[in-house]
């Protein structure tokens, strides 16, 4: 029982890091949208993504750090076998960080709009591409796991994939579904994000409300499609030692676990909410925060229903015994007492960030005072 508990503690870091990242992926949404508004505007879109980038970037780290520490078979199995796909993703990342760095540059020979363009890339591929990742927690991936190849001193390879290594999960409608859902849901968060953060005009204002409406009913369509699939999707519970198949297992947990359920109502309300009436209304202004608490209460029901409950949260397609749940997956008994030592140092590393954050944002970005920083991206 003690396992259990810190493997259900440790799963819950999880969701909770899942939850920031999908929320801070507004940045990359805002990248999407530069191209999109008046030249006028994009210095200063740019210049108030930038300084939040960081912030993604970081979260991703963490977040890939944590399933390492504290799931380390899934880490193994999913980052070392599906590897194209994550390649993928980390690419769209780098590709990031150093064009915000060297897009206006002194001696810069490629242009702004080459890393302009980067940057656009990294906002549709990464968060589609994030999304088919997550996708694979509930619709399945291609792949076996014998941990007693680990004996083989020739191929000491606990996982075998199919031979696209990750990247047959693009071609799964339920993981592209997401991966889509996500891109919208990022663009809708940072259309609200730059109402309060970039003040410039009411032209500008009326804009990011109009884009907030039409990006905001892509998603919720997308969503909507995804979440009947997931209920009707059959996954692996755990049952005497081995994975049995249940039809509508997500259904039946949403169920089980109704203070997820009450999550999900809420989550979805505010996310709704804050859509319609920062297109709607022109003086709402916090659809950014009230939108981005309910981004956060969706994304941890949709973790707790494929970890909790005994749920396989990586079924395979190949082999259902191969599957990874959290009791299966986990770090020794010891590692997790340690490591949740170590986490105490969260809510120091939050305050931080919130700190950071007001001081960034302390009051919207305008055309004067990019002119006067000293650094500007």
């Amino acid at each position: 029982m003690e396992l259990a508990t810190f493997q259900a503690y440790w799963w819950l870091l999880i969701s909770v890091l899942g939850a920031a990242l999908v929320f801070l992926l507004f940045v990359q949404g805002g990248q999407t949208l530069i191209w999109t508004t008046h030249p006028d505007y994009k210095s200063l879109m740019v210049n108030s993504l930038g300084r939040k980038w960081e912030f993604t970037f970081t979260t991703l780290v963490v977040f890939g750090g944590a399933f390492f520490a504290s799931f380390p078979l899934f880490y193994s199995t999913s980052f070392g076998g599906a590897y194209w796909l994550w390649m993928l993703i980390l690419v769209s990342f780098v590709v990031q960080a150093f064009s915000y760095e060297f897009r206006r540059k002194k001696g810069n020979i490629y242009g702004t709009n080459v890393y302009d363009g980067l940057l656009t890339f990294n906002g549709l591929f990464g968060c589609v591409m994030l999304g088919v990742a997550v996708g694979t927690f509930f619709f399945g991936a291609e792949f076996t796991v014998s941990k007693g190849n680990i004996l083989d001193g020739a191929s000491p390879v606990i996982s075998q994939w199919a031979p696209t290594h990750g990247l047959e999960a693009i071609a799964m409608p339920g993981c592209l579904i997401l991966g889509f859902a996500v891109f919208y849901l990022a663009r809708t968060m940072a259309c609200m994000y730059f109402i309060t953060s970039v003040s410039a005009g009411s032209g500008f204002e009326k804009l990011m409300r109009i884009k907030t409406l039409f990006n905001g009913a892509i998603f919720a369509v997308l969503f909507i499609v995804f979440a009947v699939l997931l209920f009707i999707q059959s996954g692996y519970r755990i049952d005497g030692g081995l994975f049995v198949e249940e039809d509508n297992i997500y259904w039946h947990n949403l169920w089980q676990m109704w203070w997820c359920a009450a999550m999900l109502l809420v989550g979805v309300a505010l996310v709704l909410g804050a859509i319609i009436r920062t297109s709607f209304s022109n003086t709402f202004k916090a659809g950014f925060w009230v939108g981005g608490a309910g981004v956060a209460l969706v994304v941890l029901v949709l973790f707790f229903l494929a970890g909790y409950n005994g749920t396989a949260y990586y079924p395979s397609l190949v082999d259902p015994q191969s599957s990874l749940s959290i009791s299966n997956s986990s770090s020794s008994l010891f590692t997790l007492k340690v490591m949740s030592w170590v986490s105490i140092l969260v809510p120091f590393v939050l305050a931080y960030i919130i700190c950071v954050w007001r001081k960034l944002s302390a009051k919207p970005l305008t055309e004067h005072e990019l002119e006067h920083d000293s650094h500007t991206y």
